[in-house]
């Protein structure tokens, strides 16, 4: 019955910046912990950042300082914050949710797709 759906998406100058959501619908009683991940052409899904229920958060070395993972309870949305983009961040980004409804489950949005231009 829970439904993840990611928006923000789109095409970006080197430089640039995009704000990615991440939004649960459903019987959503709480969300524990909210990861992106990102996979670009040819290459395995690694994972770009997350944040538990106590909002210790974690960045993959590439991307510190340049991201921000963060999330809203009240309305069972999580964020990816990216600034100073460059073409190397190019990617379908997912995003991949922790909820617990009746039990602890994991649950997963389609992507949403990010291409930086040189």
């Amino acid at each position: 019955q829970v439904q993840v759906v990611e928006s923000g998406g789109g095409l970006v100058q080197a430089g640039g910046s995009l704000r990615l959501s991440c939004a649960a619908s459903g019987s959503t009683s709480t969300m524990r912990a909210i990861a992106w991940y990102r996979q670009a052409p040819g290459k395995q899904r690694e994972l770009v950042a997350r944040i538990n229920n106590d909002g210790n958060t974690d960045y993959r070395d590439s991307v510190k300082g340049r991201f921000t993972i963060s999330r809203d309870n009240a309305k069972n949305t999580g964020y990816l914050q990216m600034n100073s983009l460059k073409s190397e961040d190019t990617a379908v980004y997912y995003c991949n949710l922790i909820l617990l409804t009746a039990y602890v489950g994991s649950y997963w949005g389609p992507g949403t797709q990010v291409t930086v231009s040189s």
